[in-house]
């Protein structure tokens, strides 16, 4: 702290012990700039630095997501075409990326290595600063948006990499929703704006305009710089000063985020979303009505709001989701809190309801919630959602992203809006005071004031529509065609002179000297020792049990994997339904509403899933499980194996109304799934084509599951007792101890609880029987393209290299790296527009490649037959070659929680990985040349001559290219 308060450059202005993550928080302000610091320091090696800008958007145009882009593409310091992709391909990072949000943009980085930390913030702040888009108009066409023509003859179309994103955010139903309800709430304020982007006034976004955003915003007077991690932070804050922060004065920035008036009385509004020509527009409409609940700025609010979120609407049985339900208005019931604005709001939404039934579910909705507050809310389960959210806080557990970045993201929720950045990360008092005044009707009062006897509220109806993305994109190819007849020919020869100079901009490379100005480790700075693989095999009542030896807090993290081959091919769809219906049914002992708070007043949650592990030794074959998890503290182990007890072994099926609900649930949120993750369903698709794995993951949570969903809601009605009598048949084949395997992650403490512990479990599980069933399915290319209501496409190419002679290499991860930010980001992104593009290869011999939200089709596929050709002429500087290495072992080394470090040694346990093959991949990594990549276009070649091709997208562009497939379909029929 001295060291700090010496810092002439700053002004300390506040320091505090921050208990609930163990750090000292100091927030200071940078005398000359003006600038705003908050630095977290804490003994976590994973370091991370954020700059961001509060930029509120005075239009739809995107200008604030377009220049999010732009700045990345070069500055200064760093003038190469796109420092950000040689930092992927080439940094030790653990988080690089950058976000907009309605009203900031931020430029987060992560890293463990100190000298890479250090590069990464000097890249990043050189770039926002001083970007190269004064200087090159190509960034922004290519970035934002720009007029394409590639002759005099060929139609005029726009491109461009957000235009194109964008055009993907807005096909989904919910992103319409969602938008559709900030334009209507914050009419006057910069909430009613898509930051975004909306793709029908994104080419209204001139250059100038452009430019002038950067001008007001991209100023340390306008910044908020974030530190955190175990780093010498007057070190750091002393760069910041000389570097950058002390050639800039103080002035004055109007971008304060203004307050929507309330309304006087509450506002009704309609939009549309699209659908394709196959789907039925009955029972497709969203009923929503959305209230804003006050200010960010209050840290006991703002935890409020997130428990009445879990207790009205989110738990099985919540009373707001369950009357509506009842009285049969929607399938499926969403909403919550929206906290991530000045102004937050919740939301109550009806998914696939009648739009007949707006007066039924408005009267529904504030009955419900007047009988709640005059009555009294369930106090188990506001308790339940208190402890399950303290739970999460405390755990902070966030897979692969640094908890650090997410503090980091946390304190602008109240730092953004001139608050405390502490706010919300002090989170104990809070939950301490809201237990106490829990009883005293709190909760209830929170009801009455906001979400009850508050005029500041929007009832948004939001309509199918079919083919209105062919109407949308039938009116802008109009627009384009009229303005291209309205060109002298000198202008048609100018856009077609354009063009082709972005096309030749794209494809010339930096020069080398500017590429080594991106600062670059050695390889001789990377550790050779590989990630250690963590389990033991070990035994309790005759069951095979793999522990994890690790530190975790007095968390045990529970794993009870049943054998799924224990069940016949026919029937593993349902195994996959199992995992959505346990858990949401009543029990012996329980309400599926006292289940769930049970589980959230004694755990960290449950949860069921179903999963595959690829058997590495026999080649092709797999082995699959019916998962059941319980994160608790070490002391509530028992309490883990007995409420999976009660759930497994006495769950009621018998509630016909029930399981019908669950039904529609599960179908709704499995498409909300699809449409969230396109790329990823192609990809699982077309490797099912020829992998037994693959296959077996898409009948139990694909497409091919999704298609079995829409069967079974349709069907369910007229046959309701054959298909539970099949989920009973189902669970007592999977769950016995005969077909049960226990992980267990936890140190040798926590471990000792467990054999105990398990017969809680054990002794009401019957023993089974040893009958196993082959998974056959049948292999063979169908090459689909599912049709959906997208302006965008999701294009996977995936094969085998299985057979070929070709072996696994740690060079196919270095080859991921190369194509994913070098030959498929250039001819795909950069060039194609996409907004993204990803390939992989394992261990199993699957390969693949993906683009995401593209505009092109057959191109793209043209595109992934080059990259044989590429490989086989691949030639980089042996710099270049480093880069790649190091960006691989960035992947390979991301620092897991431990209930991943857990999931990951069960993985390698049952696919049969050991520490010396990550050696030896690791080995492979370090020591790979150049032509050990050119070693690898033989494999890659068979991966492509496998020939499996499965595209999602837009409806007129797989019927433009149906020539590709074998089969053409709508992806959704309900």
């Amino acid at each position: 702290m001295n060291k700090l308060n010496n810092l002439a450059a700053y002004e300390v202005v506040e320091e505090k012990e921050i208990k609930e993550i163990q750090a000292t928080g100091r927030v200071l302000r940078h005398k000359k700039s003006g600038a705003r610091i908050f630095a977290v320091s804490c003994d976590d090696d994973n370091k991370v630095f954020s700059i961001g800008f509060r930029t509120p958007p005075a239009d739809s145009t995107g200008v604030a997501h377009i220049l999010e882009h732009s700045v990345l593409c070069g500055s200064d310091k760093f003038p190469l075409k796109d420092p950000f992709v040689e930092l992927v391909k080439g940094s030790l990072n653990t988080f690089l990326n950058a976000m907009t949000y309605p009203d900031k943009t931020v430029y987060p980085v992560a890293s463990c290595n100190e000298k890479d930390f250090q590069n990464l913030m000097n890249v990043y702040m050189d770039a926002v600063l001083h970007p190269n888009i004064y200087r090159e108009p190509k960034i922004f066409m290519q970035e934002g948006w720009h007029y394409e023509l590639e002759n005099p003859e060929a139609d005029l179309i726009y491109n461009g990499v957000v235009y194109n994103e964008m055009k993907g955010a807005f096909s989904s139903p919910e992103e319409v929703l969602d938008r559709f309800t900030r334009k209507v709430l914050f009419p006057d304020s910069c909430y009613g704006q898509e930051s975004g982007g909306d793709p029908a006034f994104i080419p209204d976004l001139t250059y100038e305009d452009f430019l002038d955003f950067h001008r007001k915003y991209y100023h340390p007077s306008n910044s908020y710089i974030y530190l955190y991690g175990d780093m010498d932070m007057a070190e750091k804050l002393t760069w910041l000063d000389e570097e950058y922060l002390s050639h800039y004065d103080e002035i004055s920035i109007d971008s304060r985020i203004k307050s929507q008036k309330p309304f006087e009385k509450p506002v009704e509004a309609e939009t549309y979303y699209s659908i394709t020509e196959g789907e039925s527009e009955e029972n497709a409409t969203y009923l929503s009505i959305n209230t804003v609940t006050g200010n960010n700025l209050d840290p006991k609010h703002y935890v409020a709001f997130q428990i009445l979120e879990y207790t009205l609407l989110d738990a099985p049985g919540a009373p707001l989701k369950q009357a509506l339900i009842d009285a049969g208005i929607g399938q499926d019931i969403l909403g919550g809190y929206d906290s991530g604005i000045l102004q937050p709001y919740f939301s109550v939404i009806a998914k696939n309801a009648n739009p007949d039934q707006k007066g039924e579910f408005l009267a529904v909705v504030k009955g419900t919630l007047r009988k709640l507050a005059d009555e009294g809310i369930n106090r188990k389960s506001l308790k339940a959602g208190m402890n399950y959210y303290e739970f999460r806080y405390r755990e902070a557990d966030y897979g692969s992203a640094p908890k650090g970045l997410m503090y980091g993201l946390q304190c602008l929720d109240s730092w953004l809006y001139d608050g405390d950045p502490m706010t919300h990360l002090e989170y104990q008092e809070t939950f301490d005071y809201l237990k106490k005044v829990v009883d005293d009707g709190y909760f209830e009062q929170l009801i009455r004031e906001y979400l009850l006897d508050n005029p500041f509220e929007a009832v948004i109806t939001v309509s199918p529509k079919k083919n209105l993305t062919a109407e949308e994109d039938e009116k802008t190819a109009g627009k384009l065609a009229a303005y291209k007849a309205s060109l002298s020919e000198s202008e048609i020869r100018h856009l077609v002179e354009q063009t082709h100079a972005l096309r030749e901009y794209q494809e010339s490379p930096s020069p080398q000297k500017d590429l080594e100005k991106i600062p670059m480790l050695r390889r001789e700075d990377i550790s050779r020792e590989p990630e250690e693989i963590i389990w033991a095999e070990k035994e309790a009542h005759g069951i095979k049990v793999i522990h994890h030896d690790m530190f975790t807090s007095g968390i045990g993290y529970l794993k009870v994997l049943f054998d799924t081959s224990a069940v016949p091919v026919e029937d593993l769809p349902y195994v996959g339904f199992l995992k959505s219906l346990l858990g949401y049914v009543n029990t012996e002992n329980f309400s599926y509403g006292d289940l769930t708070s049970e589980i959230h007043l004694n755990s960290g949650g449950v949860s069921f899933s179903v999963t595959s592990y690829p058997d590495l030794v026999n080649k092709g074959a797999f082995k699959g499980f019916f998962v059941a998890s319980a994160r608790v503290l070490y002391d509530k182990l028992e309490f883990g194996f007995s409420i999976l007890a009660e759930i497994l072994t006495r769950s009621i099926l018998d509630d016909e109304k029930r399981v019908g609900e669950v039904i529609s649930e599960t179908r709704s949120r499995a498409r909300m799934k699809l449409e969230g993750a396109c790329h990823s369903a192609a990809v699982a698709r077309a490797t099912s084509y020829f992998s037994a794995t693959a296959a077996y993951n898409d009948l139990t949570g694909g497409i091919g599951y999704y298609e079995f969903l829409e069967k079974l809601e349709k069907e369910y009605a007229s046959d309701k007792q054959a298909i539970i009598a099949r989920f009973k048949s189902v669970m007592e084949k999977l769950f016995t101890t005969g077909n049960m395997l226990v992980s267990y992650t936890a140190d040798e403490e926590g471990y000792k609880l467990l054999p105990d512990a398990m017969k809680k479990l054990t002794e009401v599980l019957p023993g089974g029987t040893e009958k196993r069933y082959p998974f056959i399915f049948p292999a063979g290319n169908r090459n689909e393209g599912f049709a959906t209501a997208s302006q965008v496409n999701y294009v996977a190419r995936c094969g085998s290299f299985l057979g070929s002679g070709e072996e696994y290499t740690g060079a196919l991860k270095i080859l991921k790296v190369i194509l994913s930010y070098d030959y498929l980001w250039i001819n795909l992104r950069v060039k194609g527009g996409a907004y993204g593009c990803m390939s992989g290869f394992g261990r199993s011999g699957e390969g693949y490649f993906a683009s995401y939200r593209d505009p092109n089709l057959k191109e793209t596929n043209q595109v992934y037959e080059g990259v044989v050709d590429y490989l086989e002429n691949f030639q980089v500087e042996d710099r270049d070659m480093t880069k790649y290495v190091i960006g691989t072992i960035s992947e390979m080394d991301v620092p897991y929680p431990p209930s991943t470090r857990g999931n990951r040694g069960l993985s390698a346990y049952l696919s049969g990985v050991d520490q010396e093959m990550m050696a030896k991949e690791r080995e492979e990594v370090l020591n790979a040349t150049q032509e050990d990549i050119r070693k690898l276009a033989p494999l890659v070649k068979a991966v492509l001559a496998t020939g499996s091709l499965c595209v999602i997208g837009n409806e007129d562009r797989i019927a433009a290219d149906k020539d590709l497939f074998g089969e053409t379909k709508n992806l959704f029929h309900s």
